[in-house]
């Protein structure tokens, strides 16, 4: 499915949900239902049997509310997660937290909502429904603007929560005797059968001549909405008349002949049999080892987990288009290409038969061993031209490498191969939302093998640049011991080439130049012995930095041009948009103020397309330096009220011991309290303290495009006098100029009646108005000026 947000920013977008890849039908009352409870509760439980809707109805209200929370709605979904130890940081990467410290997950998820108005969607909370209810209250005693709409079998039992019962869909009232057709085909489960057949037979239609026929049909699925999905796919093969009778024929069996209804949740496990039934055996067969993936798999994965005994690999791609054709896999279209989901019901059906077979663990080693060469597969291509395409893919297998990590750890003979796993997925850990989880996997991993071998050297080193990456200098400085003493006992002279780049980086984020200068320049020569590229790229990048803080410009300049040509000769990006800033500093330095401004500007569009929220945040600091270099005042403050939202979105501010902090932050601190104090005097403090709120208030994408000189910002951000009126409040006048009653306004903004009432109270005090005659004309007026008043 495809994720929509608020933002085109992979950076920091304000909200996603998926979108709808068919309609929505019925619901009208339980959405209105879900929408008044919001507005009165902060928790509120959709309840239900697998299949009776409930995920259908979370999102369609989370996207009719979606205007109604500043800050977006987020959906975590939770399907997949098989640890109850990773919730935290499951919840985390459906927030799209990027943060870089070493706080506890928990802590980072509710200190990052703790001044946030969204709505947070948990999906599928039935097999997690403890540890789900614990981080749901804690997140609504931190955040006191967040709401939380969850789905599961069970209720949470928080306190405050509303529990709302999803019912099947309604059927026509028989006892009303026969309704005119039309009145019959607009009933909600008879017009969700209709839409789901004209996907397979777009000539289908109600008629007088099946009108029987198909209530019928929806009357032995008791309305339940998957039920009907899924019996609908079968008229590609069927008339409606042959799809009752056999309907009418297997229930007749498993309820002994008798009329009985059936229960619901026994009604769909048959039918889900019958599905089975109507599937090849070799269908069956890759139904039930599809069930092993999370989340979703693509065609390689199928083909290389689920073929062998009984399924031909050549027969795959066949026999998964034939899952599709029957909605037992869904296809989704991704950049990068076509992957397919399985349904959470379907999932767990297809793992019992999986178990009973006997096939589980054999297939759970195959999909562990699948993603170990995966993981390998990635640390070997990364350096080169694939490396984006390996970025994007590893986010979207996130879930199976996390499977896959859980299952080589949950045995002492699977602990190397995790932690050489988890070593080769570094690049994914630090350039993705997973950072802490990586430092956890490889912590995890340290902790319970001790060999010193190679596949643990090179776990000390990785692990050692994610401790500094988080600030915590005296883990990674007892890491990068351990791994100098064993890649001096193997001689290895990668390993020991990576223990000194990131010794230079402690020693350099504690201001010691001269030792950071060495350790880079061994490391350079060792990894030039090695013939490690990515090695060689890395070191150069920090002598570069660490010459032009020593002041050594010639050969910062030397260093920064040669790791250019070494990523050209590989087709790689990351590294290249990393040297061309450590270029850029040292030109800028020089005084070649356009040519330092174009280098930034390539390595910031490149940081930007990845969303490497460090690389941007980096990058705009010096282009911020640069302006006020160049007398333009109000584009340095602007840029410096960007920053701010820029390491709101890497979670905090540029650290001693960050990304590449320790050479260039020292670097810069002198010159950037400079340009700070010159710009305040030459604005003037109330134009200073303007410009950087304007900055601030850019959405991310536009703040992103201004400091690429693309665009200039937009003016509904230009800075003007003071407004008596909140950002809420201009919302609710807008709706009053729309006629909205007071009882239509909270339903839309998701709030009680009496807060509606009470803001436009305060409109008409502050405006001094005595009418909603006399609001509507204000909005009106401001829109023709087209000035709307900034928030106060």
């Amino acid at each position: 499915m495809t994720m929509v947000t608020t933002s085109a920013s992979r950076g920091q977008p304000s909200g996603s949900l998926p979108a709808e890849a068919t309609s929505f039908v019925g619901r009208r009352h339980e959405v209105a239902e879900v929408r008044q409870l919001l507005s009165a509760s902060r928790a509120v439980t959709l309840t239900g049997p697998g299949g009776v809707g409930k995920t259908r109805l979370a999102l369609r209200v989370g996207h009719e509310v979606r205007r109604a929370f500043r800050d977006g709605v987020w959906l975590v979904e939770l399907e997949a997660l098989e640890s109850p130890g990773m919730l935290a940081e499951a919840v985390a990467e459906a927030l799209q937290i990027r943060d870089h410290s070493a706080a506890p997950p928990l802590k980072v998820v509710a200190d990052h909502l703790r001044d946030k108005q969204a709505l947070v969607i948990f999906d599928n909370c039935e097999h997690l429904v403890g540890e789900c209810a614990v981080l749901a209250d804690m997140l609504l005693r931190a955040a006191p603007e967040v709401r939380i709409l969850a789905t599961s079998r069970h209720v949470l039992g928080i306190a405050g929560e509303h529990a709302v019962p999803v019912p099947t869909l309604p059927l026509p009232d028989g006892a009303a005797g026969r309704p005119p057709l039309e009145t019959f085909a607009q009933w909600d489960a008879v017009r969700l059968f209709t839409e789901r057949a004209r996907a397979v037979l777009p000539s289908f239609a109600v008629t007088e001549d099946n009108r029987e026929v198909v209530d019928g049909i929806i009357r032995r699925l008791d309305g339940l909405p998957l039920g009907i999905e899924l019996a609908a796919v079968r008229l590609r093969a069927l008339s409606p008349q042959q799809l009752l009778e056999r309907l009418d024929d297997r229930f007749r069996l498993l309820t002994g002949g008798s009329r009985a209804v059936l229960p619901r949740h026994q009604t769909l496990r048959d039918l889900i049999d019958w599905s089975h039934a109507l599937c090849s055996e070799e269908e069956r067969l890759l139904w039930h080892r599809a069930s092993v993936f999370a989340g979703s798999l693509d065609l390689e994965a199928a083909e290389t987990v689920c073929s062998g005994t009984g399924i031909e690999v050549e027969d795959v791609l066949d026999l998964v288009i034939g899952l599709v054709d029957k909605s037992v896999l869904i296809r989704e279209d991704h950049p990068d290409g076509v992957r397919y989901r399985m349904l959470d019901t379907l999932r767990h059906y297809g793992r019992e038969r999986l178990s009973a077979g006997g096939e589980e663990s054999e297939l759970r080693r195959r999909h562990r061993g699948y993603y170990r060469d995966l993981a390998a597969r990635a640390r070997a291509e990364m350096f080169g031209p694939a490396q984006v395409a390996w970025f994007n893919r590893l986010e979207l297998e996130h879930a199976n490498l996390r499977t896959a990590l859980e299952g080589c750890f949950a045995t002492p003979d699977g602990v190397r191969a995790g932690l050489s796993m988890a070593t080769d997925l570094l690049y994914h850990w630090i350039t993705s939302y997973y950072l802490g989880e990586g430092r956890g996997w490889l912590e995890r991993g340290l902790a319970a093998g001790t060999s010193p071998d190679d596949v643990r050297g090179r776990a000390l080193w990785a692990d050692a640049w994610l401790a500094i990456i988080q600030a915590d200098v005296p883990a990674a400085a007892a890491r990068l011991a351990d791994c100098r003493r064993i890649g001096d006992r193997l001689a290895d002279e990668s390993m020991l080439g990576y223990a000194d780049v990131f010794s230079g980086m402690i020693a350099m984020g504690e201001g010691r130049g001269e030792d950071a200068l060495a350790c880079h320049e061994q490391a350079l020569a060792r990894h030039r012995r090695s013939g490690d590229p990515a090695g060689l790229a890395l070191s150069l990048i920090r002598l570069s930095l660490a010459r032009s803080f020593l002041g050594r410009s010639g050969p910062a300049i030397a260093a920064a041009e040669e790791c250019l040509a070494v990523c050209d000769a590989h087709g790689e990006g990351w590294h290249r948009a990393y040297s061309m800033m450590a270029l850029g500093v040292e030109v800028w330095r020089q005084g070649d103020l356009p040519r330092a401004t174009e280098l930034e500007r390539h390595s910031l569009a490149f940081n930007r397309s990845l969303g490497d929220c460090i690389g941007v945040g980096i990058t705009i600091e010096v282009l911020a330096c640069i302006a006020a270099e160049q007398g333009q005042w109000e584009r340095a403050a602007l840029l410096l009220g960007v920053l701010r939202t820029v390491w709101a979105c890497a979670g905090e501010p540029l650290s001693g011991y960050g990304h590449l902090a320790g050479a260039l932050h020292r670097g810069l601190q002198d010159r950037r309290d400079e340009w700070e104090a010159r710009t305040r005097e030459a604005l003037g403090e109330a134009a200073f303290a303007a410009a950087v709120r304007r900055g601030a208030r850019l959405p991310y994408e536009e703040a992103l495009a201004y400091a690429l000189q693309e665009e200039q910002p937009g003016q509904e951000v230009e800075e003007e006098e003071p407004a008596p009126l909140t950002r809420r409040e201009r919302e609710i006048a807008r709706l009053v100029a729309q006629g909205l009653t007071n009882k239509e306004i909270a339903a839309s903004l998701v709030i009680a009646q009496r807060t509606a009432e009470g803001h436009i109270e305060h409109i008409m005090t502050k405006l001094g108005f005595h009418s909603r005659t006399q609001i509507a004309a204000w909005v009106r007026e401001q829109a023709r000026g087209d000035d709307e008043p900034p928030l106060s």
